[in-house]
């Protein structure tokens, strides 16, 4: 069934179900409305006959007495006065029943033995001490009545008066027929308009709410796009890319066929970026990009892997090389930019599966190999050979020096602080991990980090720099309470769904509050997963932790994605600030990275500060802090400390 006939088939479901949802309160409103209103209106009719009676009282009752109160007992003349004025009252039906108690609530009148007790009801009583009340009840439905149960009635207790004192209680039952009939006609009324109302209602909120809900599933739509496409091209990113290898991968080993996996890079792209400039660049890559996924089978795939590095996938293909042999000589022909034709030639490396593996991120490994090698020798189009992969024993065995250099305690961490350019106070120092190699000496992080990136070696490295990290954090003393630590986190490690309860860890059982640690992340690690790495960093930021986001300015981030994100610092990357004096692009890619973290609230650093000229340029610009050899050099946590005990609490930054 297409996809079309499911959104046929779905719709009419959706629709009935947004109904029946919205209808449920709107019909509970509207019951919960009449109910009110009737018992509204059942207590105006409940007043209408205690207006009546208290007039029946003033009018009819009281005149008649002679003042005395009548527990001595009516006259003669009062006892036929008041036979006369019910046997009209209740021929005429404007009454249903009459009595008089004297004032402790004995009932005087008539004598026909009805409403007689030695324990008057508690509404007489009131009534005794000068309180009126009313109700709705039922004829003859009390105790003391005679006779059957009888119509609706509104039963009345009113103090009567005569010559200025009260001298007993007039019991009434008016009708409630008439006054019910009266009721219901404004009910009638008012219940059709309620119910118009509530259908208006009902169609309002139907429309509302199908209009926010188709809204938000084309969000979701579009969303879900963003997070799985380049934004540039619309191409699958890596990390779809990355699922489809592996769906390639299992179908080609479950029906015996073989897929291919490719990695193509552009060659000296970097030299149109600096001639034509990146806007003319970005064209180029957009152009290519739809020039590859035209010339690929439905069942194939084409991605951005990032830069200017493409992936291909080829399910059940025969001669991978033929076919990207082609695919590279359809990216060398001309794409006209600005009116100006320009040609690229590119490398490409590619394994096959499952002769090369079966295994997504080794292939993917080895076709980077393979691509290199391509670019290295010219060759254009080479498939990986394990013969021609000179690295791996050596970084094989340096990952096994690595997993005991964690262990025996090899490794060492250098900080590198971070001052405000505003009073020269240092706010973090970023740790930066070294390794003291019992063979090879002194080794800088590019060095192994790669390795330990490829491997889940990786969290066990980040897990010991940033216990060291906190530890010499809070070592610094009260003195420094105010200084935070950043720790660098590759792509790889922000993928974990355990990362952020890992850190939390950290923090309690080192004991340093969450606000003094920042996590350093680039660009490449927030754009690998982005839901993930959202999901991580909300999580971190949900304790406290901040996020950096260093290299700021030479990757592919949606400035609508960052914006979204819990990030609270942008480092901009050091090849823009190193010659931002002799640059003026490199100056005003500076400013305006300046100028987007403040509008996004972000502080803002500048990194690679290496003379008093780029740190005056770069406070002018409004930069928030600044980094590099110009204020110090990266220093083991005891020299640092001595360095900051030197230097005064607020100073102007200068070399």
């Amino acid at each position: 069934m297409t996809s079309r006939a499911l959104r046929t088939r779905s719709t009419p479901r959706l629709f009935a179900t947004y109904a029946a949802i919205i209808a449920v309160p709107v019909t509970l409103l509207g019951l919960v409305l009449a109910a009110n209103y009737r018992s509204e209106a059942q207590q105006r009719g409940v007043q209408e006959g205690r207006s009546e009676a208290v007039l029946i009282a003033k009018t009819a009752v009281e005149p008649i007495l002679d003042g005395r109160p009548l527990s001595r007992g009516l006259s003669s003349p009062e006892t036929s006065a008041l036979y006369r004025l019910v046997s009209e009252a209740v021929r005429s039906k404007d009454i249903l029943r009459l009595r008089l108690r004297d004032e402790n609530a004995h009932v005087v009148f008539p004598d026909d033995g009805s409403g007689f007790t030695d324990k008057p009801e508690r509404p007489a009583l009131l009534a005794a001490h000068g309180i009126v009340s009313a109700r709705l009840i039922r004829l003859n439905s009390d105790d003391n009545d005679l006779g059957p149960i009888g119509p609706p009635a509104v039963e009345v207790y009113q103090p009567l008066q005569a010559s200025g004192h009260q001298v007993g209680v007039l019991e009434m039952y008016l009708p409630y027929a008439p006054i019910d009939a009266d009721v219901s006609a404004g009910l009638h009324t008012l219940y059709r308009d309620l119910t118009v109302g509530l259908a208006l209602l009902f169609v309002a909120l139907f429309l509302i709410v199908f209009s926010v809900s188709r809204h938000l599933r084309r969000q979701v739509r579009a969303n879900k796009f963003l997070a799985e496409h380049d934004a540039l091209t619309d191409l699958p990113n890596r990390a779809l890319f990355h699922q489809r290898a592996q769906a390639a991968v299992a179908h080609a080993r479950r029906s015996g066929t073989r897929a291919a996996i490719a990695i193509i890079d552009l060659d000296r792209f970097k030299e149109v970026n600096d001639t034509l400039g990146h806007h003319n660049g970005d064209q180029l890559l957009a152009q290519l990009a739809t020039r590859l996924a035209d010339h690929v089978r439905p069942q194939d795939a084409v991605a951005r892997l990032g830069g200017d590095e493409f992936g291909i996938i080829l399910c059940d293909v025969v001669d991978a090389e033929d076919v990207l042999r082609r695919l590279r000589e359809v990216i060398e022909q001309d794409v006209e930019v600005n009116g100006l034709p320009i040609s690229v030639e590119s490398s490409v490396g590619f394994v096959v599966t499952p002769d090369d593996g079966t295994d997504v991120d080794e292939l993917l490994q080895h076709a980077d190999v393979a691509m290199y090698l391509a670019k290295s020798q010219h060759t254009g189009v080479v498939r990986y050979d394990p013969n021609d992969d000179h690295y791996d024993a050596a970084n094989l065995g340096l990952i096994a020096d690595l997993r005991h250099a964690i262990d025996e305690g090899q490794l060492v961490v250098h900080y590198q602080p971070k001052a405000a350019l505003e009073d020269g106070r240092v706010e973090a120092m970023e740790a930066l991990v070294r390794w003291e190699h019992p063979t090879l000496g002194f080794l800088y992080p590019d060095r192994f980090i790669p390795l330990a990136e490829q491997t889940d070696l990786i969290d066990r490295l980040t897990e010991s720099v940033l216990t060291r990290a906190l530890t010499d954090l809070r070592d610094l003393g009260d003195e420094f309470a105010d200084v935070a630590v950043s720790v660098n986190v590759s792509a790889r490690t922000l993928g974990r769904a355990r990362f952020a309860p890992q850190v939390i860890k950290v923090l309690e059982s080192v004991g340093v509050a969450p606000e003094r640690l920042m996590v350093e992340i680039t660009e490449t690690a927030l754009l690998t997963d982005p839901p993930r790495a959202a999901a991580v960093l909300a999580e971190l930021d949900a304790v406290g932790v901040r996020v950096s986001l260093d290299d700021f300015g030479i990757g592919q981030t949606s400035l609508g994605y960052l914006s979204s994100l819990p990030v609270h610092e942008l480092k901009i990357d050091k090849s823009f600030v190193l010659d931002m004096l002799g640059n003026p692009a490199h100056a005003a890619i500076v400013r305006s990275i300046i100028d987007l973290g403040h509008n996004l609230q972000l502080r803002v650093v500048g990194e690679g500060v290496e003379t008093d000229a780029v740190l005056d340029s770069l406070r002018e610009a409004g930069c928030d802090l600044a980094q590099g050899f110009l204020l110090a050099r990266p220093m083991p946590a005891e020299q640092l400390r001595r360095w900051m005990a030197k230097m005064p609490r607020s100073r102007r930054v200068h070399a």
